[in-house]
């Protein structure tokens, strides 16, 4: 037997090459020997930022994740399919038959678009021509070629995802409807008064919508979309279909090998599972106790923990999930649509803390603030610009609010707002990328080191490299270092050395 531990990763995207970093870096006497099987062909990527592709915003060198020297020491076999587990001889075999042995087997398979019934297709049928989901790379840049000849799209699915589609589709000067069958628009993230704002938004960019409807026939002819026709008969000319209807954990590897499963894979708080110790999930794949939030920093938290666990098991204990307060900040990427919502709002409002509202439709602006304890809990912003930053800002670092918290809505408060072209006035401690948990500190002190560009500090840091939203945040930070050139300056007491993990 090996005297080496057998690590099988099933998944090399954002959530399975962050596990591979974290694993190995933590591994210095390389007691783990890991083999990565990866169903794309490329280097891991930022999946997050597809939209932006897809609206010609970014191109696909951009989304490229920094590749980590600790990714060096493992085996990984791009274009490879897990098909099967053999869990009582501890073996992963793929579509060409090579086998695979595991002392310890991670599934990060992620999740796949929901791909409405719409077509009468069988499963694994290929979709007709002209409709695309928008999942991986290769989707987006399907798209992206697809507007070369397409006049009128349609998007199906109002949520994020969509209307940052939608907004990107319109920007490439294609007529675009969005149809969901929610009662309005990101209704997870927004209540109504919110969501006629967004709607007016997208009115004015020329994007069509049909809310409370679901769309009950793709209509093809000769193997092409040329419409879709809603319930209730309306039809909708298209020649571009691009289905944004959420996702679907990927569990089949999962369920053929005999392991719990229900929405996802069942783990438990180690993140292991309940039917095999050797076996963890991680990522969209995994159901966790807490529930999974389809949000990328859960995903790389898990990461961090079962690395912790694998490699240091007595410190494993303190290896806690990550509180969801200031890492569920949602921004919509879209081009010509300002839309935050964080913590309490939309489906997610309770009866937590106090609410004050700012309701300005013909202003195109909507800012609802939650507050609670003397901190910000929740927020809601539809086109409320530097004020949105200002509450991303107070909400993600426990900022004590004002005595009479309608302030919030229409001035920056002291202390709280931290513009990129001002890092003089952000504390050392103040949290920069909430993805990665990258404070000022963290980028200084990287800048110090020998970082000397936004690529050198994402590379050492990992900052920007999550949903995107910091991106200017750490240009302008990095600006400042390379105007004031802060190596001739002693560093201050509270700054923290660039991040290795």
């Amino acid at each position: 037997m090996s005297t080496q531990v057998r690590v099988v990763v099933v998944g090399h995207g954002m959530v399975g090459a962050r596990f591979v970093d974290d694993l190995h870096q933590r591994d210095p006497d390389a007691r783990f020997r890991t083999v990565v099987l990866g169903a794309e062909e490329y280097e891991p990527y930022n999946r997050v930022l597809l939209s932006e592709v897809v609206a010609g915003k970014l191109d696909v060198a951009a989304i490229a994740l920094p590749r980590a020297a600790q990714r060096g020491v493992a085996e990984i076999l791009p274009g490879t399919t897990a098909v099967t587990v053999d869990r009582c001889a501890g073996v992963v075999h793929d579509q060409a038959g090579e086998r695979h042995p595991y002392d310890v087997l991670v599934l990060a398979t992620g999740a796949r678009a929901r791909v409405p019934d719409l077509f009468g297709r069988r499963p694994g049928d290929d979709l007709p021509a002209g409709v695309h989901a928008l999942r991986t790379l290769d989707d987006a840049r399907e798209i992206v070629a697809a507007t070369a000849n397409a006049r009128r799209a349609v998007v199906v699915g109002g949520g994020v995802l969509g209307l940052e589609v939608a907004c990107g589709l319109a920007h490439r000067g294609l007529a675009v409807t969005v149809v969901h069958g929610g009662a309005h628009l990101m209704d997870r993230q927004l209540d109504g008064p919110a969501a006629t704002v967004a709607l007016a938004r997208l009115t004015a960019l020329g994007i069509g919508v049909r809310v409370g409807t679901r769309t009950e026939e793709a209509v093809v002819g000769g193997g092409r979309m040329t419409g879709v026709r809603l319930e209730g008969g309306e039809m909708l000319p298209a020649d571009l279909l691009v289905l944004t209807a959420g996702t679907v954990p990927e569990v089949a590897l999962a369920q053929r090998a005999g392991l719990d499963v229900a929405r996802g894979i069942v783990v438990g708080p180690d993140l292991a599972s309940p039917s095999d110790a050797r076996v963890f999930a991680i990522g969209d794949c995994a159901e966790p106790p807490e529930g999974g939030s389809g949000l990328i920093a859960q995903g790389w938290d898990q990461a961090r923990r079962l690395a912790t666990l694998l490699t240091e098991p007595s410190a494993a204990r303190d290896a806690v999930p990550l509180p969801t307060v200031g890492t569920d900040v949602v921004k919509v990427k879209g081009v010509g649509l300002d839309v935050v919502a964080m913590g309490e709002c939309g489906s997610r409002s309770g009866s937590l803390g106090r609410r004050v509202r700012l309701s300005d439709p013909e202003g195109g602006r909507h800012i609802e603030v939650v507050v609670a304890d003397g901190r910000v809990v929740g927020a809601t912003c539809v086109g409320a610009g530097p004020v949105a930053a200002d509450l991303v800002a107070a909400y993600t670092r426990g900022t004590p609010v004002p005595a009479d918290p309608a302030q919030l809505l229409l001035r920056p408060v002291a202390g709280t707002a931290v513009p990129a072209v001002s890092p003089t006035m952000m504390p050392d401690r103040a949290v920069v990328c909430r993805c990665n948990g990258v404070t000022k500190g963290d980028i200084v002190g990287c800048w110090r080191h020998g970082a000397r560009s936004v690529e050198d500090v994402a590379a050492a840091t990992r900052a920007t490299t999550g949903c995107g939203g910091c991106q200017d945040a750490v240009c302008g930070i990095v600006d400042w270092l390379r105007r004031a050139d802060p190596d001739q300056t002693a560093p201050s007491p509270d700054t923290v050395h660039a991040l290795t993990g």
